[in-house]
């Protein structure tokens, strides 16, 4: 019982979470884009949570499971990006600084969601079962992956969310540059992902992931 157990938490259970986490992310871009003018997403069928729209096969496939497998402590991916028409938008650069930070504020919705249940249900669980090693198991990991989704879309890189967010406090031709180093941003992550020492991203996001635990009362 206990490999099976540990199977499931250490390469099953995290790899759907982080699909379905992603998946949501995504949906909140476009029902926000929506709401804002742009029924982009909704026309072509992407504000659902059936995965097949959604699944790109590196970002959502490939990419996780290799930091999966290697035993990465940093384990994130994403789904295919949501299609958003700027131009269609209401107010422009604002409402998709608006649907960018849809995204993440979904991700972070979840994650407390999961620490408070967690917070609420460890001191009476005077017995452990299977089912309920399970499950505490399970909202461990949704909060674990769901506040690294929220908190690596915000770096304000292109072309994560937070950089289409901080792109609205610079002027126009100064945010349409930066915006368009996309490829060269993701250089700069997957440096900053192999940079050891304090600096290093997998040391802030410990960091933050610590200070984000001792709200909830939990320890990692």
């Amino acid at each position: 019982m206990d490999n099976i157990l540990n199977l499931l938490v250490l390469w099953i259970v995290p790899f759907v979470v982080l699909i379905f986490s992603a998946i949501l992310h995504e949906m909140a871009h476009g029902y926000v884009a929506n709401r804002l003018g742009d029924p982009t997403a909704k026309l072509m069928g992407r504000l659902t949570l059936n995965p097949g729209p959604h699944i790109d096969l590196i970002m959502t496939i490939l990419l996780p499971l290799m930091l999966i497998f290697s035993g990465s402590p940093v384990i994130f991916g994403g789904a295919k990006p949501v299609p958003v028409n700027p131009f269609n938008l209401r107010e422009g650069r604002k409402d998709m600084a608006l649907v960018s930070l849809a995204g993440p504020l979904t991700n972070l919705l979840i994650a407390v969601i999961a620490g408070l249940l967690l917070k609420i249900l460890l001191p009476t669980l005077f017995f452990q079962s299977f089912f309920v090693a399970l499950f505490t198991s399970l909202l461990q990991i949704i909060l674990r992956i769901n506040l690294l989704l929220a908190i690596f879309n915000l770096i304000p890189l292109p072309p994560l969310d937070g950089s289409k967010i901080f792109a609205l406090l610079l002027p126009e031709r100064e945010a349409n540059s930066y915006l368009n180093i996309g490829s060269l941003g993701m250089l700069i992550l997957f440096g900053w992902l192999l940079l050891g020492g304090p600096l290093g991203l997998e040391s802030i996001m410990g960091s933050i992931f610590s200070f984000a635990y001792s709200l909830f009362g939990l320890s990692m």
